[in-house]
């Protein structure tokens, strides 16, 4: 792992620790169970999509490669642009430290639309699931490269349980061979294929990434494309490849006009 992927690896080992013991498990087992079912992303995304491929809209303050996306920064606000302007899903990046998000955007944008909202964060524990479920994600981001395959088929287990559908995020061929086999574990219906075209180590994005992946796939893989999607014809060529969504941020996070940068890559 690079730098500064360890960086918060490490420091979110830390906060799961202090998060603990500020909240227990059985606390947020006790949240959840007064919680309605969540929405379901699998469902939204194996759906007909309102374009040639469906978008999960992603709300972003800032990044450590990109710094500060957007300084008049709404979350509520976005996330109703982002219904309104047809997308399927929304992702919220919830890493406080190195992406100035916060747990409590969840519910704030779970309450201002209907779509079905994915916890975009660093989850290396299962009682992150539990957090993220009790926070009113629908679903959760789980990236292998950070994760021993017995932990990750533990969190999807749980993340079954809870109702969630977990996104599985790979970057490299040999981490998309030891964990392939694990989209639709335990049950089918409750996870996706997650394609990061960024290098979490270098911080290089290449859209090619996806599609020479999916090479090694099997048709019926619902796959997503995540990161570097900046173009129209990034949109058609990835919809081309197959794909069932994109995972758009900071294209969107840097718009002037939102609604006006949606319909830029997506209306026909």
């Amino acid at each position: 792992m690079g730098n500064i992927l360890s960086q918060i690896v490490e420091s979110k080992k830390a906060e799961v620790e202090q998060r603990r013991r500020r909240q227990s498990v059985a606390d947020l087992q006790a949240r959840i169970a007064d919680l309605p079912r969540p929405r379901n992303l699998y469902a939204a995304l194996m759906g007909l999509p309102r374009w040639q491929v469906h978008l999960i809209a992603e709300i972003k303050k800032a990044s450590p490669s990109a710094g500060l996306l957007r300084a008049n920064f709404d979350p509520v606000a976005i996330a109703q642009t982002y219904h309104e302007c047809g997308a399927s899903a929304v992702s919220v990046v919830t890493d406080e430290t190195y992406f100035s998000g916060s747990l409590e955007h969840i519910e704030q944008v779970k309450t201002a639309m209907p779509l079905p909202v994915l916890r975009k964060d660093f989850l290396i524990d299962e009682y992150q699931v539990y957090e993220s479920r009790a926070a009113g994600a629908d679903a959760i981001l789980l990236i292998a490269e950070i994760l021993e395959p017995s932990r990750l088929m533990d969190m999807l287990i749980l993340a079954n349980e809870l109702n969630l559908t977990a996104l599985i995020e790979v970057h490299e061929a040999d981490a998309l061979m030891r964990f392939r086999s694990l989209v639709g574990f335990p049950l089918k219906g409750y996870s996706l294929l997650g394609i990061n075209n960024r290098n979490l180590r270098t911080e290089v994005v290449d859209v090619g990434t996806t599609i020479r992946l999916m090479g090694m796939l099997d048709d019926d893989v619902p796959v997503v494309s995540e990161s570097g999607i900046t173009t129209r014809q990034d949109v058609e060529k990835l919809a081309r490849a197959g794909v069932r969504g994109l995972l758009v941020g900071e294209t969107l996070m840097r718009a002037d006009d939102i609604a006006a940068k949606i319909a830029e890559l997506f209306q026909n």
